[in-house]
């Protein structure tokens, strides 16, 4: 796959960089305004990653200066990373969706080691045990939560409202708010006549939400003092719908490649979560804590093969699904459990 990719009417993505991670890169989109280029999403903060970014930007003979805004689809650093470094580079606007810029300003008020205590509060609440806690708190106690990506993200100064047409001189971009995988998850729908023709209604930058091979992560919003239960899944499954009636021509993502069929492959999601969702009433014919049915889910390896990071990413992921069969009335708690149990019904 090239560095850069013409998609036509003056949208091109640039293949930036994820460093050791398995997705690779992440596609940055460029968009062609009568105000100057406008980016979606910006790519890890990385060195490499930067370097990527303005060579791919040079390939279609701009300078990162010149970038006029920049506009986030969710707030995880391999889409928000670089993004302050594009405004302090050109003076760019920065535009995100209201909930997901919350995520961002709590985590850089937040003292570094406020986010470590919160996960292994909630994983030792989840059942984890305790060899699997202890790393937590040494690293804690060490200070290293100061390297993690993330504490320092650059706050928005534009919010994203959803349904309303961007102010991108010359083009007409709604924003479409997709919840499910962050909170304040953006899908951006570029309401012009494909450049090729293709039946439909215009092209998507989907983000994470639509991807044409991954199931994007839907695990816990994560807030330390928000003590709602949210729903995730269910609010990915309803944003997944919504996406589904705008009947969009071609769907251009984040990662991966860029995709026509957008109704075959919301239905391909649908079907897996509703799949999964049954399988795990299955697995809840005994009562199991959330880490005990994490650890006997299908991932994409064995459980003794996950690594240590990705296995709380997998807990939190069950914690969702969880969520959404005690909120269908599917599944519920276990009086009296500590940590909590649950069982189907």
């Amino acid at each position: 796959m090239p560095q850069v990719t013409e998609h036509g009417g003056g949208v091109w993505s640039l293949r930036v960089p994820i460093p050791d991670n398995p997705l690779g890169h992440t596609l940055v989109h460029v968009l062609d305004t009568d105000r100057g280029p406008v980016l979606v999403d910006t790519g890890w903060d990385d060195p490499a990653s930067w370097e990527e970014l303005c060579g791919g930007l040079g390939a279609l003979g701009l300078d990162v200066a010149e970038v006029h805004g920049v506009v986030i689809t969710h707030h995880h650093p391999d889409h928000h990373g670089l993004s302050g470094k594009v405004r302090e580079e050109s003076g760019a606007w920065i535009a995100m969706h209201a909930a997901d810029t919350a995520v961002v300003r709590r985590t850089r008020e937040s003292e570094p080691g406020t986010w470590l205590d919160y996960l292994a509060r909630k994983l030792a609440t989840a059942g984890a045990p305790e060899d699997h806690l202890a790393p937590l708190r040494a690293a804690r106690a060490s200070g290293r939560m100061r390297t993690l990506p993330g504490l320092r993200s650059a706050l928005p100064d534009r919010e994203i409202v959803p349904g309303e047409l961007l102010d991108l001189a010359g083009r007409r971009l709604r924003a479409i708010w997709t919840p499910g995988h962050t909170p304040g998850h953006v899908c951006l729908h570029l309401e012009e006549e494909h450049p090729s023709r293709l039946p439909g209604h215009g092209r998507l930058f989907s983000g994470d939400h639509l991807l044409p091979g991954i199931s994007p992560h839907i695990g816990l919003y994560e807030d330390p003092d928000d003590l709602t239960e949210t729903d995730p899944l269910g609010d990915y499954l309803d944003s997944l719908e919504r996406i589904g009636r705008l009947g969009v021509a071609e769907v251009l993502p984040a990662h991966q490649h860029a995709f026509t069929d957008a109704a075959g492959r919301i239905r391909e999601l649908l079907d897996h979560h509703e799949e999964r969702l049954t399988g795990l009433l299955g697995l809840l014919a005994s009562p199991l804590t959330p880490w005990q049915l994490a650890e006997r889910m299908e991932w994409n390896r064995p459980w003794d093969q996950i690594p240590y990071d990705s296995r709380n990413i997998a807990v939190s992921e069950a914690e969702a699904h969880l969520r959404r069969l005690v909120k269908l009335g599917r599944a519920e708690a276990v009086p009296g459990t500590e940590p909590v149990e649950y069982v189907a019904v």
